[in-house]
């Protein structure tokens, strides 16, 4: 499936989900929803500034144009940003999967901007969300690993990552200065050739 087979109106059908008693639908996000990403988005990074690499106030000052843009570019694909609604239609989770278009590079995506509401906590929608993107890559047909970085210290993250099959491979220190903090940031990749899309414990 592209990353272009569903408009950014449309759910996508097999990938519904329900948790915890309450429905949770998994669609691509396009330029349509850019009002309701761009506000969900600067409020994960008010939330949790270490947890990011752009800050609020970087985010906040861009036009809306530029997150008109990058939802353009994945709704064109091959790669996708996926989003999670809540029964009343509410954006409540992203993470995206990014592909580079140079020849040598086409094999292995990034999973980012990776975010759950607070309010939504605690229902699994990260694990679904990273699902997501395990199986997007797995149907691109190039990709033979999938990359992230998480802030270290973010220790539920972490343990999602682990479970879902991403390794750390290397560690950045001082990777990000927040509020004059460094942060450093943990390298993790994903195989995916000859694996199953999905960790047992994912």
């Amino acid at each position: 499936m592209s990353a272009s087979a569903e408009g950014p109106g449309r759910p996508m059908a097999e990938h519904g989900v329900s948790m915890a008693g309450r429905g949770v639908l998994l669609r691509r996000l396009g330029v349509a929803d850019a009002g309701p990403y761009r506000a969900f988005r600067l409020e994960a990074l008010r939330a949790t500034p270490s947890a990011f690499t752009s800050s609020h106030a970087e985010e906040a000052a861009r036009p809306p144009a530029v997150t008109e843009r990058r939802l353009a570019e994945a709704e064109s694909g091959p790669g996708a940003l996926i989003g999670a609604f809540d029964g009343a239609g509410t954006l409540v989770g992203t993470a995206g999967l990014k592909v580079p278009s140079r020849t040598r590079e086409r094999h292995k995506g990034t999973l980012y901007g990776m975010a759950v509401a607070r309010g939504a906590g605690g229902r699994g929608i990260g694990r679904v969300l990273v699902r997501e993107v395990l199986r997007t890559a797995a149907r691109d047909g190039l990709l033979r690993q999938v990359l992230l970085t998480v802030s270290e210290g973010n220790e539920p993250a972490l343990r999602l990552y682990t479970a879902c099959g991403f390794e750390v491979w290397g560690r950045e220190p001082r990777a990000v200065l927040v509020d004059g903090r460094a942060v450093a940031k943990l390298h993790m990749v994903r195989l995916l050739d000859g694996e199953r899309a999905e960790p047992a414990g994912c």
